[in-house]
């Protein structure tokens, strides 16, 4: 597959980026995919590592928020207990949670034989969405190779789309998937922190979709630029939102678990800027990790001596979180390129059904 990491998207709010505009602006995080795609099979994985040292030794701090949970993760429960990391983040279709969780089980033995033993077992960490429309999610397509390609794949410089995980997926009944974004935060004078987003976006009603406040779904269905039929019949008949996101956010700022939670709540007001409105059957979920120190996985080894940050400086990093997210989706819809899958299912990439969206928003603007 020809890999493009330059592609133009309507930016979103006034906050800096950093200088990729990728979750990997946070200093140590790399992002893989493994992208299956042949025939009725759309489907993939994808990776993110918040460092380069092992992250079962060197575990960094996180936390979970569930906006909504219609959703088949693992790992989610002993991250909302201890607080840490303990795998690579891994992402993919819902069928294939168990193939990964194994596969992150399995690398964790083979680096430390010890664990489940005389060690603790280890909390794999798998999020999911369902890529069922596009992709045979009953082949069980992805396989522990699969996953291992993704974690030697990652890079500070990635592609997003139809991608990795994301190959199937679909948003605002438009071809959605992998999208990636950054925002730099001053929470005092000459004190600046990064805060990166990454989603896996398989939600929205195109009615619904709205971009720089601009509702650009109604725009489509008004104008017949939605091209697939069903989508335009869902919208008529009020047919509920049933897809679901993946929202993970990485900063460098000092934080502790509690702090990472309200963070990762503040994810939901990014999601909730481009027209979701956390329908019943969507599985809504954000995690936000920070790589400012790490927790030792050994009791002898010594814990780390962080000043936090004061909570009354806060606020800069909810409103990067906000934004990096809305961003991130917006990305992930216009990386996409249009995909025909299962039973010759297609969804069309927003470029190829409003190619004119710089004249759309120029003129909407005014």
């Amino acid at each position: 597959m020809t890999q493009h990491y330059l592609f133009d998207a309507p930016r979103v709010g006034l906050l800096p980026s950093g200088p990729r505009n990728l979750i990997s602006d946070v200093p140590g995080v790399r992002v893989g995919h493994t992208t299956l795609s042949q025939g009725d099979v759309q489907t993939g994985v994808t990776i993110i590592k918040p460092h380069a040292q092992d992250p079962f030794l060197f575990q960094v701090p996180a936390a979970v928020s569930v906006i909504n949970g219609f959703g088949k993760s693992v790992g989610l429960v002993q991250v909302q207990e201890l607080g840490v990391l303990e795998t690579p983040i891994a992402l993919t279709n819902t069928f294939s949670v168990g193939e990964v969780a194994t596969a992150q089980i399995r690398e964790a033995i083979a680096a430390h034989p010890a664990i489940g033993r005389d060690w603790p077992t280890v909390n794999p960490l798998v999020f999911e969405c369902n890529d069922g429309y596009l992709n045979d999610i009953q082949a069980f397509a992805v396989s522990a190779n699969d996953y291992a390609q993704a974690c030697q794949s990652a890079t500070e410089h990635f592609e997003q789309g139809s991608v990795g995980a994301g190959r199937g997926m679909s948003c605002f009944a438009l071809k959605g998937g992998i999208g990636s974004a950054s925002r730099v935060a001053t929470v005092s004078a000459g004190q600046q922190y990064v805060v990166g987003a990454l989603v896996l976006a398989n939600f929205g009603r195109l009615a619904n979709l709205t971009v720089k406040g601009r509702l650009v779904g109604q725009y489509l269905l008004a104008n017949g630029l939605s091209v697939d039929r069903k989508a335009v019949a869902d919208s008529a008949a009020g047919i509920p939102e049933k897809g679901s996101i993946i929202i993970l956010l990485a900063t460098n700022a000092p934080l502790d678990t509690r702090q990472l939670h309200r963070v990762s709540k503040r994810a939901a007001a990014g999601l909730a800027r481009m027209g979701s409105v956390y329908g019943h059957g969507s599985g809504d979920i954000a995690l936000a990790f920070t790589t400012a120190y790490q927790i030792p996985a050994i009791a002898e080894n010594a814990m780390p001596a962080t000043s936090m940050l004061h909570e009354s400086r806060i606020d800069p990093l909810f409103e990067t979180a906000a934004e990096a997210t809305e961003q991130a989706i917006v990305n992930a819809l216009w990386a996409a390129t249009s995909v025909r899958g299962r039973m010759g299912n297609h969804r069309w990439a927003i470029n190829d059904v409003l190619p004119q969206w710089r004249e759309y928003f120029e003129k909407e603007g005014q």
